[in-house]
């Protein structure tokens, strides 16, 4: 059953006047997309009909990120396995119901037309959470990757996946098809788990996933955490020392943004400095390297992130 907004006005009037009360700073406002080259991949998606997240979910960042180009860091995230999640996280937009298990099994193909057209050379793939297949989707997500691969040998693939409902041989699979980055978020501290997250999920269970990846032989992993929804700055730091005690190589910080007046508000719009001052501390705790600031998303400018800080410092092989 698809969730739809609660029917009771005073509490949606709560909630509004709750958000209302916390405007925007200043540091908050983005120019929309402008460049010639996020126009026409814009165009030329809508004509064969494929989606990314970053045009779904309206990305901030969709320009800065689709205009990079080849070396200079060009990223794009899919969304595989549909658009309805079997969760109902509470600060997320995508749609919640039942998808009855059912995979498009010309999704493989779809990826490898988009990532030709868009002309890109780091390709991130994320899913909405499949609690209605018995391994989450992972011989899906194999399939995905092992025809991007096929096709592309020199692409770079980061995968943002689910806690699989803490299914460990299903994870298995997905890490022997051989990401280049395999990406789960913790979301936020553990403190605020069950109010911002589906009961399904959890900070012990995410960090399994995240520790169980690296010890199958992951070659990177990634995590990241939303700011803004009532944390502390010790929290935080605890979240960031939880990650490097299970070995995640990339952290990331963004603002939460309220996506509607049903989901949860906006706490706090976190000031630069102290996104900065995470940055710096993780790089300080041995990250490899830190995305942090009020519109950064998990995967915002992945490629060229990962060709600076590690494909260019790399001497294990691991690329």
């Amino acid at each position: 059953m698809r969730v739809t907004a609660p029917q009771n006005g005073n509490l949606t009037a709560k909630l509004v006047r709750e958000q209302q009360s916390l405007a925007k700073p200043a540091w908050m406002r983005i120019r929309p997309p402008t460049s010639d080259r996020f126009t026409d991949i814009k165009r030329l998606l809508k004509e064969k009909k494929l989606n990314t997240v970053c045009v779904e979910a309206r990305c901030p960042n969709i320009s800065e990120c689709w205009s990079g180009d080849g070396k200079s860091g060009g990223t794009a995230t899919f969304m595989i396995m549909g658009d309805t999640c079997t969760r109902a996280c509470r600060f997320c937009m995508v749609k919640s119901g039942n998808p009855k298990g059912v995979l498009d099994p010309e999704e493989p193909r779809n990826l490898v037309e988009a990532v030709g057209i868009m002309k890109l050379d780091y390709a991130v793939l994320t899913c909405v959470t499949r609690d209605d297949l018995a391994d989450g989707g992972a011989r899906h997500w194999a399939d995905c990757l092992n025809a991007l691969k096929v096709a592309y040998p020199s692409l770079i693939i980061e995968l943002l996946i689910s806690d699989l409902n803490g299914n460990i041989d299903a994870l298995k699979k997905i890490v022997d098809s051989g990401p280049n980055v395999l990406g789960h978020n913790l979301e936020t501290v553990k403190r605020l788990q069950g109010a911002v997250r589906d009961p399904r999920a959890g900070y012990s269970k995410s960090l399994d996933i995240l520790r169980c990846a690296k010890r199958m032989g992951a070659a990177y992993t990634k995590t990241s955490l939303m700011l803004g929804l009532g944390e502390t700055r010790k929290e935080v730091i605890q979240t960031m020392e939880d990650a490097r005690a299970v070995d995640a190589d990339i952290i990331t910080f963004g603002q939460y943004l309220r996506p509607s007046a049903f989901h949860l508000p906006v706490k706090e719009y976190v000031k630069p400095a102290r996104f900065e001052y995470y940055k710096n501390l993780a790089k300080e705790m041995g990250f490899l390297y830190c995305a942090s600031g009020p519109f950064v998303r998990s995967s915002y400018r992945a490629g060229e992130h990962f060709i600076k800080n590690i494909i260019s410092k790399d001497v294990s092989g691991k690329i």
